[in-house]
């Protein structure tokens, strides 16, 4: 190894010694505390559901850290990162499905509305009637394809047929699955292809009517031309619900959001419009994702 003559300059010393600086993502290893680059285009957004400050632990170990983010209402807000980021985690935060496990302990505040979600008191099972929640494989339930649609309704003790016909066909014209399924009502949902089960699924959440829908891959099972379905359901949508998507394609990103937010380890990185953060992220690190010179 080279090393300086003992009579070089000293500005050259200094300059040769200095250790180069660490990069965002170093930092958020070494487990320090980062602050999210949001864009200013956020500002101008009608906040519907609003992450301020908030944190998670499994036990001692702790898979979120101080996650702020403004979620605009009627658009599209995808999550992507490397696997183990914390994007399904903070998914399932939005409405408490966490809460099922015992380890879980948590900081910091989410709002639906402007209502906290985590204050004492909280109705959780009112909670997610107002986020629907879309799983990464389909789990329709195990009776008829009208009986799924109506399930939450039915849960609530409604008992008037006119009213669980109309809410089943709304929730299934709404999932783009009504022409398909329309004489088939009193079949299995279990016979549905694996697209058409996750439509039924997309059914069953918006047949109540929520503030929000949060989709965890939703695609990640099925086959293009499935995905393609699905995707072009949620722009159909986008607009009447406020959709939140985690998904570990970039080009599904890129093709279906309006806004885009990148974590690394547990942490927000960037948050902005989708087209610029594709196009013109502020920071290297999302560069370096998003074009996948690493994760």
């Amino acid at each position: 190894m080279s090393r300086l003559e003992p009579d070089a300059p000293a500005a050259v010393q200094k300059v040769r010694a200095e250790p180069k600086p660490r990069s965002r993502l170093e930092r958020i290893q070494a487990g320090e505390p980062v602050e999210t680059v949001t864009h200013e285009a956020i500002a101008a957004e009608d906040p519907c559901f609003e992450i301020d400050r908030f944190n998670l632990w499994y036990g001692q170990k702790q898979a979120l850290h101080e996650n702020t983010l403004v979620v605009p209402r009627g658009k599209i807000t995808a999550l992507i990162g490397p696997s183990g980021c914390g994007k399904s985690t903070l998914l399932r935060s939005m409405n408490r499905l966490n809460d099922l496990i015992d380890t879980v302990r948590v900081a910091g505040e989410m709002r639906l509305n402007g209502d906290p979600i985590y204050a004492p008191g909280v109705d959780v099972i009112e909670l997610r009637k107002r986020m629907g929640m879309v799983f990464q494989k389909p789990n329709p339930f195990p009776m008829t394809i009208f009986e799924n649609v109506v399930y939450s309704l039915r849960i609530d003790g409604e008992r008037d047929k006119r009213v669980l016909r109309e809410v089943a066909e709304r929730a299934l014209r709404g999932a783009a699955l009504w022409d398909e399924v329309k004489d088939r009502l009193e079949d299995n949902a279990l016979g549905l292809s694996g697209g058409q089960q996750q439509r039924l699924c997309i059914a069953r959440a918006i047949a109540a009517d929520p503030e929000v829908l949060l989709m965890d891959e939703p695609c990640s099972a099925l086959d293009p031309i499935a995905t393609s379905r699905i995707e072009d359901l949620m722009e159909d949508l986008a607009g009447d619900y406020t959709i939140v998507i985690v998904t570990h394609s970039m080009q599904q990103a890129s093709r279906t959001s309006d806004y885009t937010a990148f974590m690394y380890l547990g942490r927000i990185v960037e948050f902005g419009p989708t087209s610029d953060l594709f196009q013109k992220p502020r920071l290297k690190e999302t560069e370096d994702y998003i074009t996948g010179r690493f994760g």
